[in-house]
């Protein structure tokens, strides 16, 4: 898919890889100028540096001063900011168990990233958006379990849950500014992390991911770069009058696939 860019000035966070580099990389690819924004400071000075005119910026999202460093070096860099992409979120590993066992920090590191993250970006991008006059867009990267919630992720639900109805009631706030915000919420995603998880040699891994892709209509994993190209969609100069809305990118999971045939 191709839409017009040009001159639009883009921040991304959680860009260095994963989802969040194709979402960057397919708005570049469009015109867009694009700011690589993560935690990872070496890693996304490497990633923004395959991709001409792109910059990097070091941004922990969970900090309000960083933050509001890193918001306005882009501003002074790219001139201003006309689309944000909140991307950067975590998960637990480790921690999958029910929630009379679920550790409070755990509980506070993800719902700090994945939810206070996106609420501190998006105010400070919001005051820059609306000093410019112009209108803009913000998109936010939730997950299909912000729709549907499943057990042992607490956390995680709770979050990505909370950031589908941030992102309603922060459109209807800002429409009078003629900003949009929309929330792309993917399924199982294949990336670097998750490659040895649906095509790994491992037994016990290869019937795990089996098991989670008979719950998927299309029965298999989307790509990075189909989540870009929903992300796309909200940014493109045709969708202007779409905002809170959240669109999945789930194989047909949250149509009904997790649901056993009767």
């Amino acid at each position: 898919m191709k839409v017009a860019l040009e001159g639009k000035r883009v921040l991304v966070t959680g860009a260095a890889q994963g989802i969040g580099e194709a979402i960057a990389a397919v708005l570049a690819d469009n015109g867009a100028r694009v700011a690589y924004a993560d935690i990872n400071a070496d890693l996304v000075k490497q990633t923004a540096a395959r991709v001409q005119g792109a910059i990097a910026v070091t941004m922990d999202i969970t900090r309000q001063d960083s933050v509001a460093e890193g918001v306005a070096e882009v501003v002074q860099r790219l001139g201003g900011l006309d689309i944000l992409v909140n991307n950067a979120g975590v998960n637990t590993a480790k921690h999958r168990v029910n929630i009379d066992q679920f550790p409070l920090e755990e509980w506070q590191r993800i719902v700090d990233v994945d939810l206070t993250g996106t609420y501190l970006v998006t105010q400070a991008v919001a005051k820059v958006m609306i000093s410019q006059g112009v209108g803009g867009r913000i998109v936010n990267i939730a997950s299909s379990l912000g729709i549907v919630p499943v057990r042992l992720q607490c956390a995680f639900i709770a979050a990505k849950g909370g950031l589908v109805h941030l992102t309603k009631g922060t459109a209807i706030e800002l429409a009078p500014h003629n900003i949009l915000v929309n929330c792309v919420a993917p399924g199982s995603t294949l990336t670097a992390g998750t490659k040895g998880l649906y095509y790994g040699e491992n037994a016990t891994e290869r019937e795990r991911a089996e098991r989670l892709l008979s719950h998927v209509p299309l029965r298999r994993p989307g790509t990075c770069e189909e989540m870009a190209h929903a992300v796309l969609f909200f940014c493109a100069p045709e969708s202007g009058y779409v905002t809170g809305q959240v669109l999945a990118v789930d194989g047909g999971w949250t149509a009904g696939g997790f649901f056993r045939d009767f």
